[in-house]
């Protein structure tokens, strides 16, 4: 039996696939906690499960729309997760002091949860929910990497151990990273214990009174997200988007998820909502539109959706470029884009001449077969092994 201690940030697409590795944990027997932001894990993973709330940012990841490339990447690490790190780093460090942990499991932005553990002597293992930081995004940029290795560096000396040299990003002990190398494409990994799982699909709480009997099971249904975190950047896409769908008629059963509440007339035919099951409505689509986000990436390509890609900033383009290099989706331009040329681009992947659909389905099969939170639990289980300390000789 092991104790694992999961640190995760206030953002959705990171904590999702942890759920399913913290219920897979738990069925094998190993007591679980999680330190982070109380109210989203408890919606997200369930009531029952044990939480260490954290302080958080006030008023979460807010971001100037405009900003992309390199001063978008600035401004993650300088206005979010280096001050997320020196907020969360008390909880952290009380929530390791009451829980006592054998493992701790910290997402690979939550860096906090890195530099404490080792600060404490404790194995750490990074959890990757993003490919685009296992090709080394910053290879062509090393100003920006020097920089942020400073900034790092100051981040330990706070709140870590200052003779620590590891990056907190990845972890020696080993990084669960939730993709696969049908997508990652021939980029050699940052650290050979990588371990490529493939995403975490898993039952989640679901809460949404999504009303499944408007859809039309005749018409091909098309999902329309762009996540949880950019609601503020999305109005104009979803509206084009909508535009889109309804020019499409009969063709196709338009679903779009509106968090923001940014539309406004809507026509008859095309069904829009704040929020909906992701997993069970993806079991029923049959494509899906989208900004390029990890998560959404990886579980339509594991149900073997192709995609249209409207990457807004941060690892989205990269993401974006690996499924066109695939062969499983098209990309399009999301400030620029317009709805006439969104409807060609979401016929070009519905067209099984395209090779789309069956590009998408081999990198789903592919995906099921790395295992998810499955193999993901194995692997925590078998670096926790190897890490225990030595039993104490009994004495006589």
């Amino acid at each position: 039996m092991t104790r694992f201690l999961l640190v995760v940030p206030p953002l959705v697409g990171h904590v999702n696939p942890l759920v399913g590795v913290a219920g897979e944990l738990a069925r094998r027997g190993h007591p679980v906690a999680w330190a982070g932001h109380a109210d989203q894990i408890h919606r997200l993973a369930g009531r029952d499960v044990t939480v260490f709330d954290c302080p958080m940012p006030a008023g979460g990841l807010v971001r100037p729309p405009e900003l992309t490339g390199p001063a978008a990447f600035r401004f993650l690490w300088e206005e979010f997760f280096v001050p997320l790190a020196d907020l969360m780093a008390p909880g952290i460090e009380a929530a390791i002091d009451a829980f006592r942990p054998d493992v701790v499991l910290g997402d690979q932005h939550a860096v906090a949860g890195a530099l404490i553990a080792e600060r404490k002597g404790i194995p750490y293992v990074t959890s990757a929910t993003t490919s685009a930081e296992l090709i080394d995004p910053l290879a062509g940029m090393p100003k920006v990497a020097a920089w942020l290795g400073e900034l790092l560096g100051g981040l330990r000396a706070r709140i870590g151990d200052p003779a620590g040299t590891a990056d907190p990003r990845f972890s020696p002990y080993g990084v669960i990273a939730f993709t696969g190398r049908e997508l990652l494409g021939d980029a050699p990994l940052p650290w050979e214990r990588t371990h490529l799982v493939g995403p975490a699909i898993a039952p989640r709480a679901d809460r949404s009174d999504f009303p499944w009997d408007e859809l039309d099971p005749g018409r091909p249904t098309v999902l329309v997200s762009l996540g949880t975190a950019n609601a503020d950047a999305g109005g104009r896409f979803l509206a084009e988007a909508v535009s889109a769908l309804d020019g499409l008629g009969d063709a196709v059963q338009g679903v779009v998820v509106d968090p923001g509440h940014t539309l406004s007339a809507v026509p008859p035919g095309v069904l829009v909502r704040a929020h909906v099951p992701q997993l069970d409505l993806l079991a029923r689509a049959d494509a899906v539109v989208c900004h390029a986000g990890h998560n959404t990436v990886c579980e339509s390509l594991w149900h073997g959706l192709p995609l249209v890609l409207a990457p807004i900033r941060d690892d989205q383009p990269i993401v974006a470029q690996q499924v066109v290099d695939a062969g499983a989706g098209v990309r399009v331009r999301f400030n620029r884009v317009n709805a006439a040329r969104l409807a060609t681009a979401v016929e070009t992947v519905l067209d099984s001449a395209g090779g789309h659909r069956a590009a998408a389905e081999a990198i789903g099969r592919s995906f099921r077969a790395a295992g998810g939170h499955v193999t993901a639990a194995g692997h925590l289980e078998r670096i926790a092994a190897q890490h225990a300390p030595a039993p104490i000789p009994a004495t006589h």
